[in-house]
Order: structure tokens, then sequence, then C-alpha cells
């Protein structure tokens, strides 16, 4: 079996994250947007950390660490826990192509997240549109708790109904 392997983030990263984030919208619509402009997406200023998947050489995986900035999720989060922006954190632009998702990298991606959230004070969220199956799936297998349902907006006044989610206790 072919080894993958998750990894900090590193600028020499930024163009195989971008193909393999073209590659995931192609074959799943994830994300909804961001693929103009797949760098300017993966290389947000508001990433506090990143990781990436890589398998045989190639960046096939990816996820960030984000600041809150208006974020359904953490705005619900904040308003049910009392944590204060400081401690409250996005799970964020997690992507695995096709071919390697059966090398549990999104778990593996969403891991190391989290340990780097724990041990940083800090409490993650996210929102996921209710389109996304799968990652639902992972979500609750891993033990994040829904914490709402919310609507993400993007484009051109385009809206898609989403579950937000909260981290498990550490």
């Amino acid at each position: 079996m072919e080894s993958a392997i998750v990894r900090p983030f590193e600028a020499s990263d930024l163009a195989g994250a971008a193909a393999a984030l073209i590659a995931v919208h192609a074959s799943d619509g994830y994300p909804v947007e961001g693929v103009a402009d797949p760098e300017g997406w993966i290389q947000s200023a508001s990433v506090l950390a990143a990781w990436v998947g890589e398998m045989r050489g190639e960046i096939v995986g990816h996820v960030s660490v984000m600041r809150p900035q208006g974020v359904d999720a953490a705005t619900m989060w904040m308003e049910q826990s009392g944590d204060d922006e400081e401690h409250v954190a996005v799970l964020a632009r997690l992507f695995v192509v096709q071919d390697a998702r059966k090398h549990a990298l999104g778990e593996r991606l969403m891991r190391a997240a989290t340990a780097w959230a724990q041990e940083h004070g800090i409490r993650l969220v996210l929102d996921v549109m209710t389109k996304d199956a799968s990652a639902i799936r992972l979500y609750q297998r891993l033990g994040w708790v829904k914490i709402g349902e919310a609507t993400h907006s993007f484009g051109d006044d385009q809206r898609i109904d989403a579950v937000c989610f909260a981290a498990p206790d550490a």
C-alpha cells in the first residue's frame, strides 16, 4: 500500500495544493468558491496554520486553521460557549483528491489541525454545506458536535444550506 504523509504546509506546496483543489472541485463541486484563484484562496491572510497530505511526492490533500472572521459556526460557538474570538478558529480548506481518499487523509489532516488547536487553547469550528454528506459523516465519526445551521453565501449572491460543527472536547 502506498504511504501517505501529513505534514505542515510549506510555501513550495502552494502550486500542488492549488492543483489538488482544482481536481477536487472538478470531482465534487467543492469548494463552491476559490477556484478562480486557488492559490489566493489557499494562502489567505486569515490562515493561522495549515497541513498537506502527500503521496508519491505529490500534494493530494490540504487543511487550514483560520481566524473566524464572520464565519457562522464561529459566531454560533462564541454565543453558545462564551468563548472569545482569541479562543476560536475555523477548520477550513479541507480537501483530498479522489484517488487518495482510501488512505484516511481527510481524518489525518483533521487530527493534525485539531492537535494544533488544542496545543494553542483554541476550539475549532466549521461549517459544511449540506450537499457534502461524506464530509458530514467524517465530522460526526470524529465526534464533532452539530451546533446549528446556517446559509453559506458565495459568488454572485448564491446561497446554500450549511451545518455548523464544533470540535469535541480535548
